[in-house]
């Protein structure tokens, strides 16, 4: 399994950011797709999840934080799971994670300025 996030950067404050994750090495559509990050001296949180398109249901949960914020989907076609984040605020700042299975990207720097 090898994940490759992107699209991190400097953005300023009540900006907008779109997070990529390119997913390789397993059935891609057969697993739920999740985003995490960490801030400095922070421990990794979960922030969104993308369910599987097998799981019934809702397909997305959301950490309270980040919630009607942060928005996740996922491209079966392209193996791609995105985070678009609106709104930013400064507790956002951090490094961004893409995970599934026991897999992890080496993560997206997301910094949020005044």
């Amino acid at each position: 399994v090898h994940l490759v996030e992107s699209g991190g950067g400097l953005v300023q404050l009540g900006g907008s950011l779109k997070l990529s994750c390119v997913a390789s090495g397993f059935t891609f559509t057969s697993y739920p797709m999740k985003w995490y990050r960490q801030a400095p001296g922070e421990e990794r949180e979960w922030v969104a999840t993308s369910a599987s398109i097998t799981a019934p249901g809702l397909t997305k949960y959301y950490a309270d934080s980040v919630k009607d914020r942060f928005t996740i989907s996922r491209d079966n076609a392209k193996n791609t799971v995105y985070l678009e984040m609106n709104n930013l605020k400064h507790e956002d700042t951090g490094v961004y994670y893409c995970h599934t299975l026991d897999a992890w990207g080496q993560g997206t720097q997301v910094t949020v300025s005044s």
